[in-house]
């Protein structure tokens, strides 16, 4: 398989894993079969003009959507199985890391990938106890006629995603571990970065006081960030098109459409709750000032 590290601005990357040497042949498991059916369902019901399947279909994508990047990253990376141990112990399945050099310095790329396998663990291991402890309680829905159990499906959805999330971590951890990661700096990557101006029109305007920085190492074209008290996106959707495009990676495209909005969004709600602190601020110290002003005496 071979992991694609992909900074979508200068706090926050996107990890994705493309699965490679999959045979045809290769022996469909019975998750794969229940992910392959309920595909194909959900695709029926997208065809549909109208009725409770095309509703429950707009209003799946839109939550679907806001599942976080983070959260489908890690699920792109296969849980480690004996067999998949064994052939990457061994060397027969090598392990690439594909990433832009001029935004993440080689020596960086470890820490990265420690970062992201790691930071969300807790948070997936909780959300998963908490889907399981709902799916007894959504069950007798499955009485009500026509309508299938929405909430309940919705649950074991969820449950199953983040149990993969947490198999992904794993990988990724013992990938670090081993030092069974073959190191790979992507010119191509490199060159779709290098060909938009920053900050790009895209971006919204970044923060003022934001969080410390989640990846140190990235910096726009290798320098210094240009806007160091805040945040500077660094792929717009028509620069994240071309780099599917350039890495002839089809799938990657709704990966890097999904980030890239997340963390526009993101973004802007920090920059408004900036705004309405020194809003706020301001206020407050001309109100002091007005307190403090001598009252003026009346004229003889």
């Amino acid at each position: 398989m071979r992991l694609y590290l992909l900074p979508v601005s200068t706090r926050r990357t996107l990890l994705y894993c493309h699965r490679t040497n999959v045979s045809a042949t290769d022996k469909q498991t019975l998750m794969d079969k229940v992910q392959a059916r309920a595909a194909k369902l959900w695709s029926n019901w997208e065809e549909k003009d109208k009725g409770w399947q095309k509703t429950i279909v707009n209003y799946g994508n839109s939550a679907l959507k806001r599942i976080p990047y983070e959260e489908w990253g890690l699920k792109s990376v296969p849980p480690l199985s004996s067999r998949r141990q064994t052939e990457e112990m061994e060397g027969i399945n090598k392990v690439e890391v594909v990433y832009p050099r001029n935004l993440i310095p080689t020596d960086k790329v470890s820490g990265v990938l420690q970062k992201l396998g790691t930071e969300r663990e807790a948070l997936h291991r909780q959300r998963l106890i908490w889907c399981c402890i709902g799916m007894p309680i959504t069950a007798p829905f499955a009485l009500v006629p026509v309508i299938p159990n929405i909430p309940f499906f919705y649950l074991v959805y969820r449950a199953w995603s983040h149990w993969r999330a947490l198999k992904g971590g794993k990988h990724i951890q013992f990938l670090l571990e081993k030092k069974l990661l073959s190191l790979t700096p992507s010119p191509i990557l490199d060159e779709v970065y290098a060909k938009q101006p920053l900050p790009l029109p895209s971006s919204a305007e970044p923060t003022v006081e934001g969080e410390a920085e989640q990846h140190e190492n990235i910096h726009p074209h290798g320098k210094a960030d240009p806007n160091p008290e805040g945040e500077t996106m660094l792929l717009c959707q028509a620069n994240g098109k071309k780099m599917t495009q350039a890495l002839d990676l089809p799938q990657l495209e709704v990966e890097l459409e999904r980030a890239i909005w997340q963390v526009e969004e993101a973004i802007k709600k920090q920059s408004a709750e900036e705004a309405q602190k020194l809003e706020a601020a301001a206020t407050a110290e001309k109100g002091a000032k007005e307190e403090k002003r001598p009252d003026e005496k009346p004229p003889r």
